[in-house]
């Protein structure tokens, strides 16, 4: 993995006070995209010390290709946002790959009660997660089909932890018999309108926060 990281100011010692967001690409169609690549952009956001408080973020989803993952930095924890394809949503509810999981209808209070569904998220086609391994804090790499590379067999893809080789789904599932004891965390969101989801923030009249979950 290679990363790039800021310490949160922009040009001229921080006189425009941007946040600098790490952003992971993930190509459905790209073989052996196991590696992350992190580069920056200027979120327009509010300033680093703001988000590291806890302020929301609102994020543009409308230009997240089909099957491609996209990685921002709220609170200083990676959010994974996944554009789910109509065949990765399909594997979601395969029979075979969901009796495999140790928690497929997400009881384990890691998640808002509106993100406790089969696609654990507002909407289907769009994952939003928290990429911290649940077994010992280890980044978990993106894996939006199986690749042949890695060992890990009968695994229709998702997320493989490389330190050790704890499995989830492409819903941050996480399968049985392997090291990790919780789904990944879904943190607080709701779209502020088709095209924008504002990470950080319940939708009205609930109350939610990852200080809640069993285990981050």
């Amino acid at each position: 993995m290679s990363s790039t990281t800021s310490n949160g100011h922009g040009p001229a010692g921080g006189a425009s006070r941007r946040d600098f967001l790490g952003l992971v690409t993930g190509a459905f169609a790209a073989v052996g995209s196991a590696a992350i690549a992190w580069s920056l952009i200027d979120s327009m956001n509010p300033a680093a010390d703001v988000i590291a408080a806890g302020a929301p973020m609102d994020i543009d989803v409308s230009k997240i290709e089909p099957g491609q993952q996209i990685v921002v930095r709220w609170r200083g924890m990676p959010i994974l946002l996944v554009n789910r394809t109509a065949e990765m949503m399909a594997t979601l509810n395969n029979k075979t790959d969901v009796a495999r999981l140790a928690d497929p209808d997400s009881n384990v209070n890691q998640q808002p009660g509106y993100a406790r569904n089969w696609h654990r998220s507002v909407k289907p086609e769009l994952a939003v997660l928290v990429g911290i391994c649940t077994h010992l804090g280890c980044l978990p790499e993106y894996f939006p089909k199986p690749d042949p590379s890695q060992p890990v067999e009968n695994w229709p893809g998702g997320y493989f932890c490389p330190c050790h080789g704890s499995k989830y789904d492409l819903a941050g599932r996480v399968y049985k018999n392997v090291p990790a004891p919780d789904n990944l965390p879904v943190p607080p969101y709701f779209y502020v309108d088709p095209k924008t989801v504002r990470v950080g923030q319940n939708p009205a009249g609930i109350s939610f926060s990852l200080g809640e979950v069993a285990q981050l």
